[in-house]
């Protein structure tokens, strides 16, 4: 028992050693999508329906009935609902609206169609009124079993595939492919199967409104937690600068860390609170300002961490010009 206490000893000592400590701070992230800032208004179409003639090799290959054929369209269209829900939500757009009178096919069986000519969605967007066309172009539903042979305690398990597509007709391009799927499980019992394929059915179409509500996520600006650290150890105005910022007053410790940095005749301790005054400054939000003392702790001091927080921030200030653009048409 004494290597164990004495490890323990070790990590304490360490930790209490250490010439840093962690934080976090919120930051903003573009949109894994850029759409262009002059697109106000959009509609959403439901084009995963195969086409009359497909469906004989649809039958082939999926062994598609009279049943899934219906719940594929009412999966698909909680699909379309989820992603104008979720876009409306988003206030990125003036005007969103689903198009549900569109008679639109694709010849796709499980795959994605290829794209929909663009005199079909130059006319959907002349008609409507509309900058661009968010399409459901795939909709498919995997089951390991049919349901007609679940027996009594085996789950069934469903894969639901969504496909999207983004159509810009002023540039005639497509901004986004992307594939959102949602997996799914139905337990068989003694419930007479009947009742568990409804069961089954309205586990589709929530799965299906929940992948379109995903989807939008992607042109859409998010929130995340970021990680930094910052210097605690140098003389004791850090140490009382370290309780300030653990207290959360992290103005009052950059009042002290900025003395530092102006006053010290330590060139460790002035690199540090220089660094320092850089955590404070993007936590303000001032970017540049951050930048500039990073590079001051770096440059004229050789701080470790300074180097690789200048590669942070850049990346910050690319993100944030992108940001600007997707986020235009809502600061107007």
């Amino acid at each position: 028992m004494k290597i164990p206490a004495t490890l323990l000893g070790i990590v304490i000592v360490c930790y209490s050693c250490s010439s840093t400590n962690m934080m976090s701070l919120s930051v903003t992230e573009p949109a894994l999508v850029s759409l262009p800032p002059a697109a106000k208004t959009a509609v959403v179409v439901n084009r995963s329906r195969a086409a009359d003639d497909s469906r004989t090799v649809d039958a082939i290959h999926r062994t598609v009935n009279a049943e899934s054929i219906q719940l594929n369209a009412e999966g698909s269209a909680a699909s379309v609902t989820g992603l104008t829900d979720a876009l409306i939500s988003s206030n990125r757009f003036a005007s969103v609206k689903a198009l549900t009178n569109l008679d639109l096919r694709s010849y796709a069986t499980g795959e994605f169609p290829v794209t929909m000519s663009w005199d079909t969605v130059e006319k959907i967007c002349r008609d409507n009124h509309a900058d661009l066309v968010f399409s459901l172009e795939l909709f498919d539903v995997q089951s390991q079993v049919p349901l007609a042979i679940m027996s009594m305690g085996r789950a069934l398990n469903t894969k639901v595939n969504t496909g999207w597509r983004i159509y810009d007709p002023a540039s005639h391009s497509v901004l986004d492919k992307y594939v959102y799927y949602s997996n799914i499980s139905i337990q068989g019992g003694v419930i007479a199967n009947g009742i568990a394929m409804l069961g089954h059915k309205e586990e589709v179409i929530k799965a299906g409104h929940k992948c379109g509500e995903s989807y939008a996520s992607r042109i859409i600006p998010y929130s995340c937690r970021v990680s930094r650290v910052y210097f605690v150890r140098g003389n004791r105005d850090f140490i009382i600068a370290r309780r300030m910022a653990q207290a959360g007053d992290w103005n009052g410790a950059g009042k002290i860390w900025h003395d530092i940095a102006t006053n010290s005749h330590s060139r460790k301790q002035a690199g540090r609170a220089d660094y320092n005054m850089a955590i404070i400054s993007e936590i303000n939000g001032d970017l540049n300002g951050a930048l500039t003392w990073a590079q001051k702790s770096y440059e004229v001091y050789g701080t470790p961490w300074a180097l690789s927080y200048i590669n942070i921030l850049q990346q910050r200030q690319s993100n944030d010009a992108v940001l600007r653009s997707q986020t235009e048409l809502t600061s107007n």
